[in-house]
């Protein structure tokens, strides 16, 4: 039973982190060795900012004894295509007649083919299990959907 992935709950999943990692006398430090995580991402998770990834959930319930906690309460997208705080600007993406982006080392999302998007979504840390990374693809390239009413308008040379 996850939770939805929203700003209260990534706050309550991150002190709930906190309370277990402290009881277990461990610091963030000491914790991201065990766990095999960079301490800055132990401290987003647990300020609220970040959310694990499946991997991350079970080896911190591992390591702390959850007892499935930390993957059962992972907060998840609850089957939206986009994380709450992208809603707002994939609203304003579908509306917009000009979409301007300067990207001197990468190749602009909605731009982006199918391989390419697979091999820049697999570069992240923590790293996406396949099937997250199958999903996230899926939607980067759904989104590039937008291009096509583009076309359809006039607004893009044909090609």
């Amino acid at each position: 039973m996850a939770i939805e992935d929203n700003p209260i709950s990534r706050v309550r999943y991150g002190e709930e982190l906190k309370r277990r990692r402290e009881f277990a006398g461990l610091t963030q430090e000491e914790l991201s060795q065990r766990v095999v995580m960079a301490r800055t991402h132990i401290a987003h998770i647990e300020a609220g900012r970040r959310r694990p990834d499946v991997e991350d959930a079970r080896r911190l319930d591992r390591e702390l004894g959850g007892d499935g906690f930390f993957e059962r309460f992972l907060p998840t997208l609850d089957g939206r295509k986009v994380a709450e705080h992208f809603a707002e600007a994939l609203e304003f993406e579908g509306k917009a007649t000009v979409i301007k982006e300067y990207a001197p080392s990468l190749v602009p999302g909605l731009l982006q083919t199918k391989r390419y998007a697979y091999e820049v979504l697999g570069t992240g840390y923590p790293r996406q299990s396949d099937e997250d990374r199958d999903k996230l693809v899926t939607t980067r390239l759904d989104r590039a959907g937008i291009l096509s009413n583009f076309h359809a308008r006039g607004l893009l040379p044909p090609g």
